[in-house]
């Protein structure tokens, strides 16, 4: 397919002689009165010594136009340019039509990225506090891999610490009276609740289950099969909701997995002669590189933190994968510590995969009644949150369409595709206050919305006995201005995906979904389809298609299904 960023950037490159890609500058307006691309002059402003709008005056008279760009407009600082509508027309519906997997690409092979998200705590209910991460993680996952990145989803379970001498506390002292077998989340959950607050009213209980996670950490027979039990116990259970998600992971190794990789860490750094003691912890001073909290390794008792798994995490992943990138989808609460880290990873692993570390941040959720906490067991478990949203989704339903055939698997799809579009919907770094009103909101921008139309193209599609071919068609059908408006949203569907990886944002993938979603509607309403002359009707018919496709294909890679009918 014609790549019209790189065509015009050609020709700016030529006229201006300067040796520099300007195709990331170049722009597409607001509004497509303004041109289908623009080139701001202010970033030739330093290097052409000239006024951004004379500059656009000087590169108008030595561009010309061609069988692409058909004209070409000033605008005060701005080049704009105006494609060819019938080239356009002709490569979306020939390049959706032949290839499968539309808007798919190359550009990430021989690149590793490794993705860390969803990274729930062992014995503690998955809940809406774990939304962010799983459901980000996952879509990254999913689009990275769609461009041809070599991608490896890891579920770093936090499945070691202190809390797990707590549990094993409260098992020795409150075990008899749990049956485990039967609800383990919410049992396990009560027996953490009851022994945190008696940590904070004893300190006695406080010390022993500080000395159960030492005895965990050297291997103890009692505490380690008691700390698998519930492992095993909770994987069984978190696995239930990320089958519902469609949400998979290539590794499980939490921080228990480096446990026994620390001291290598330990031993590399004091090598390099960065470690210092502070009150009897062994810690990396970062003053020199602005960060105040210094990097604790190991505490006063000599136990590791998880500052020191995460560290060996890195260690053992840079061998391993070799990776380019490695995200942590974690919200911004652990700004600090993942700073912390990266600064200290530069005295284990090369430079290349230091540069490669990077911390997706999010923002967190909360309540209508504020933050939650599992320490006071206020929270909202995503099971809850599914299983609620569904059945709401299926009255919905049923009120609309009551001779619906399948209606809960709709029912489950469009519940699904709520909570999944409400949660990536937000930029990542913004907060949310959960809010079941915003949640089940089945009109305006929202993943309901989404499903509705590729219903409502679906509909269409269904009336035609055979797809139209596109050397059959006549694309210069497809020139008002809603045509227009959806063939180059179509056309930049690679662009938008690339874009999602290079800012680690699902935000711009909804958005681009609704604005699809909008601009089909638009062309819906403005434009008879099934009954039109049949040149009329093909074009048209094909340019459905490549919506539904688009549709589908996009929303997939946000973890959303599709619904024949709503």
């Amino acid at each position: 397919m014609i790549d019209f960023k790189k065509h015009i950037a050609q020709k700016i490159n030529n006229a201006t002689q300067i040796d520099e890609d300007v195709t990331k500058y170049i722009e597409i307006p607001p509004d497509s009165s303004m041109g289908d691309y623009a080139f701001p002059c202010f970033s030739l402003a330093k290097v052409m010594r000239k006024a951004p709008p004379v500059i656009a005056g000087e590169l108008k008279e030595k561009i010309e136009s061609d069988d692409i760009v058909t004209k070409i407009e000033v605008k005060g600082g701005y080049l704009n340019f105006y494609i060819n509508k019938e080239l356009l027309s002709k490569e979306v519906l020939n390049e959706t039509i032949k290839n499968n997997e539309y808007g798919k690409s190359n550009i990430g092979n021989g690149k590793t990225i490794l993705i860390d998200y969803s990274a729930p705590n062992i014995a503690k209910p998955f809940h809406i506090g774990h939304l962010r991460t799983t459901l980000i993680g996952n879509c990254l996952y999913k689009v990275y891999k769609y461009l041809g990145y070599n991608t490896v989803g890891i579920n770093h379970l936090g499945d070691y610490g202190t809390q797990f001498g707590k549990m094993i506390e409260g098992y020795k002292l409150w075990g008899n009276e749990y049956d485990l077998e039967v609800d383990p989340i919410n049992k396990m959950m009560d027996m953490y609740v009851r022994i945190n607050n008696l940590c904070k009213e004893d300190e006695k209980v406080l010390e022993q289950a500080r000395e159960n996670f030492r005895l965990l950490e050297a291997g103890d027979p009692y505490c380690v099969d008691l700390w698998n039990k519930f492992k095993d116990l909770s994987l069984k259970e978190f696995y239930k909701i990320y089958d519902i998600l469609d949400v998979d992971f290539d590794s499980l190794n939490g921080e228990a997995f480096y446990a026994d990789k620390t001291d290598e860490v330990v031993e590399i750094l004091d090598k390099r002669g960065v470690l210092t003691e502070s009150e009897g912890a062994t810690i990396v001073d970062l003053e020199d590189v602005g960060i105040s909290t210094p990097c604790i390794i190991k505490k006063a008792n000599g136990s590791t933190i998880y500052a020191t798994r995460d560290l060996a995490a890195i260690l053992y992943r840079a061998r391993t994968y070799d990776f380019d990138k490695c995200l942590y989808v974690v919200a911004y609460e652990q700004n600090l510590h993942f700073k912390q880290i990266f600064e200290v990873a530069k005295y284990l692993v090369d430079e290349k995969y230091a540069k490669g570390l990077i911390h997706v941040s999010y923002g967190m959720v909360a309540l209508p009644t504020g933050k939650m906490s599992t320490r006071l067991g206020n929270v909202v478990k995503i099971e809850d949150l599914i299983n609620e949203t569904i059945g709401k989704a299926k009255e919905i339903i049923s009120e609309k369409n009551p001779d619906l055939e399948n209606k809960d698997e709709v029912a489950k799809k469009v519940g699904l595709a709520a909570i999944i579009f409400n949660t990536l919907s937000t930029t990542a770094n913004k907060d949310q206050i959960f809010d079941w009103n915003t949640a089940l909101n089945f009109q305006g921008e929202t993943g309901p919305y989404i499903q509705y139309t590729y219903v409502r193209t679906k509909s269409v599609l269904d009336k035609i006995d055979e797809l139209p071919k596109p050397k059959d068609i006549d694309f210069s059908v497809l020139s008002d201005i809603h045509s227009e408006n959806v063939l180059k949203l179509i056309y930049n569907f690679e662009d938008v995906l690339v874009q999602v990886t290079e800012k680690n944002e699902p935000a711009i993938l909804a958005r681009y979904l609704i604005d699809l979603a909008k601009a089909y509607s638009g062309f819906y309403n403005e434009n008879k389809i099934i009954g039109e002359e049949k040149k009329v009707q093909d074009a048209r018919i094909l340019l459905t298609y490549c919506v539904n496709k688009v549709l589908e294909t996009g929303a997939g890679l946000m973890g959303i299904k599709m619904p024949e009918k709503m």
